[in-house]
């Protein structure tokens, strides 16, 4: 593949390896972000020149979500998804050689707490509260214009797991004992919370809650193979076709690091730890079961399949 490749949202996880990616491949790379790139959010000029003669674009940018839910958090998670996206849609419909293919991040928490079946894009169920309508926002923002040139894909992305990311606290937990499941259950809820969409209800106990996940060089080389692939466009789970559930994800981490015993952990320890850290319990007791349906119909190959490889690379462990 060659073309000029535009990253918005280009400082990240994944902006980052796939600038890499990209510049190794010899592909003209220009990256969008605060600070740090060839361009900023606030130069739309300079963005809609980017744009044009592109052959692929990137939307990944977004404050995390790792962070609590206050009313300040929740403006900036949405406004830093919606006024991104608007600003690449913008530069594409006012492009003269507008770009084939323009690729968005989204997020597989669109899908329901599911315990019963898993989720695909052809039968998963949208579910309800904050970060729901988060991913449902940011899609509608996607497909907003009329865009007849440009293929669009949202990406729903699982967990992404690589050198870094979510797995850093996780390696350090398990270190010092605490890599054991964490299981739901009662825990109080405000009535602001409820009505803001950011009260997490018990639902999977002792550690059943799926999860869901994909290793970072699978969700670049799923980028790749939609790049190659005109007839996928739209929704498209990124997502490894075997999910685990949290018990066997962190058994798994233990494992992999080499440690025998991690006790479960509780809901309400777990709380008490998510407003010491300034993070939301949701992020690992809502029961994520998706699976990557139009990617295995297409044909699509992961490198990393099972859960214990993908583990094994990015912790940088020897082989079993």
């Amino acid at each position: 593949m060659s073309g000029r490749v535009v990253i918005g949202g280009s400082s990240g996880f994944m902006g980052r390896r796939l600038q890499q990616k990209y510049r190794d491949e010899g592909r003209e790379v220009i990256t969008i972000s605060r600070s740090g790139a060839d361009l900023t959010w606030d130069g739309q000029a300079g963005i809609e020149r980017a744009v044009d003669g592109a052959a692929l674009v990137i939307g990944l940018a977004g404050k995390s979500v790792n962070c609590r839910y206050t009313p300040r958090n929740r403006a900036e998670i949405f406004r830093s998804r919606l006024d991104t996206t608007a600003s690449l849609g913008q530069a594409i419909a006012a492009a003269a050689n507008p770009p084939a293919l323009w690729l968005n991040s989204s997020t597989a928490t669109i899908y329901r707490h599911a315990e019963d079946r898993p989720q695909t894009e052809s039968n998963g169920e949208i579910g309800a509260g904050f970060s729901v309508e988060v991913a449902k926002a940011w899609e509608e923002a996607l497909f907003a214009d009329e865009l007849p040139r440009t293929r669009r894909v949202a990406l729903r992305s699982t967990i992404v797991l690589g050198h870094g990311g979510v797995l850093g606290p996780l390696k350090n937990l398990a270190r010092i004992g605490l890599g054991g499941a964490q299981y739901d259950g009662w825990w109080p809820v405000s009535r602001a919370r409820r009505a803001a969409g950011t009260a997490h209800d018990p639902g999977a106990g002792r550690g059943t809650q799926r999860f869901s996940w994909v290793h970072i060089d699978d969700v670049a080389r799923i980028i790749d193979f939609v790049e190659q692939h005109p007839e996928l466009d739209g929704p498209i789970n990124a997502a490894s076709p075997d999910p685990v559930d949290n018990r066997t994800f962190m058994a798994t981490v233990r494992r992999v690091l080499g440690v025998r015993f991690g006790p479960p952990t509780p809901r309400w320890m777990l709380e008490i730890g998510a407003i010491g850290i300034r993070t939301e319990t949701e992020l690992i007791l809502k029961s994520r079961w998706v699976l990557p349906e139009k990617l295995t119909n297409a044909g699509f190959e992961f490198a990393y399949p099972t859960l214990e490889p993908a583990l094994r690379e990015s912790f940088d462990a020897e082989s079993a």
